[in-house]
């Protein structure tokens, strides 16, 4: 069988040279196994088939067991039955084994029901798969293109020439069709176009995932800025915060006044602020070391963050002189 597609081929190879001399040929491959993995409807189907699949494996292991027990009790019992009933037990054990295996290969067999269902699942799919590709050799002028998942040997194939992702927006779309707009309709045309032009094309590719890199960049950066902006404006609110407080105890007298120190002061007046100044509480001095904690805590993780931030902004730098250096260097 394979030989002779082969031969088809190289049949319809020597038959296009003709056209080939005018124009290149474009050949193209399709993964169809890659496919039914990312489609969803297909993915929900085969998930509820592997749990009837279980459920099949489970009722076989169940049997299984029943067979072994009578196995070791026929065994166990042998010397005190006779001939007659140890015919009977093993005619028994028999007709069980042969339900059992009846059961495995009507389900799990060459033309059992898992491959049956697997492949009236994949029909569907795959008549979709052959009405996409038809449509996108039409458009992009394909001679030929391939299934890489099937009985045809492919010893290489380029990434470039793969359109398994174009097959697969095309069936999405065609899937989401009817809940878009025809505004979001054409926007998501233009966006599967360019998506299609970089899946072509190598050097575009290369240059999009720079594009995505230095665009998460700044995202990250932004993002950075933004929390050390937020941590700066919380560092000041405490410190207002704690300023007032401060006040607030002064006003109330919680926090005695330094003791003044001249001639006219007597000994009660001193024995008076000593009490005052022992009677402050100790609560406040514990809120005060817990605020100048948490104050040096944030202002350690500010200058990581900005330590951070700037050798970020350094591997950017280099890697934008990287790259205008590869252009120039492909220019040149």
């Amino acid at each position: 069988m394979r030989r002779q597609f082969l031969f088809i081929f190289l049949a319809l190879i020597v038959a296009n040279t003709s056209q080939a001399q005018t124009r290149s040929t474009r050949i193209g491959y399709i993964d169809m196994e890659y496919i039914l993995e990312n489609v969803s409807d297909y993915k929900e189907a085969t998930a509820q088939l592997e749990l009837k699949a279980q459920k099949w494996k489970q009722e076989i292991e169940s049997k299984k067991l029943e067979i072994n027990k009578l196995k070791e009790s026929l065994k166990a019992e042998k010397a005190l039955l006779t001939k007659e009933l140890i015919d009977e037990r093993e005619t028994e054990i028999k007709f069980l084994e042969t339900e059992m295996l009846d059961y495995q290969q009507k389900q799990f067999g060459a033309d059992g029901n898992l491959i049956r269902h697997k492949t009236a699942l994949a029909k569907p799919i795959q008549d979709q798969v052959f009405t996409a590709v038809q449509d996108i050799a039409e458009a992009k002028n394909y001679d030929f293109v391939f299934d890489k998942s099937a009985d045809l040997t492919m010893l290489f194939s380029n990434k470039r020439f793969d359109i398994s992702d174009q097959v697969i927006r095309v069936l999405n779309r065609t899937d989401k069709r009817e809940q878009l707009t025809k505004k979001q309709l054409k926007q998501q045309e233009a966006k599967e176009n360019i998506e299609n032009e970089i899946d072509e094309n190598p050097a575009m590719k290369d240059r999009q995932k720079v594009l995505d890199d230095r665009k998460a960049a700044r995202e990250k950066l932004i993002q950075d800025r933004k929390l050390e902006q937020e941590a700066k404006k919380k560092e000041y609110e405490d410190k207002r915060k704690a300023i007032a407080a401060e006040r607030e105890a002064r006003k109330n007298g919680t926090v005695s006044e330094p003791a003044k120190t001249d001639g006219t002061t007597d000994k009660p007046a001193a024995a008076t602020e000593t009490k005052t100044t022992t009677a402050e509480p100790a609560a406040t001095n514990s809120k005060a070391e817990e605020r100048q904690k948490l104050f040096e805590q944030r202002k350690k993780e500010l200058e990581e963050r900005k330590k951070k931030i700037l050798e970020e902004r350094e591997a950017a730098k280099k890697a934008k002189e990287a790259e205008t250096q590869k252009t120039n260097t492909t220019n040149n």
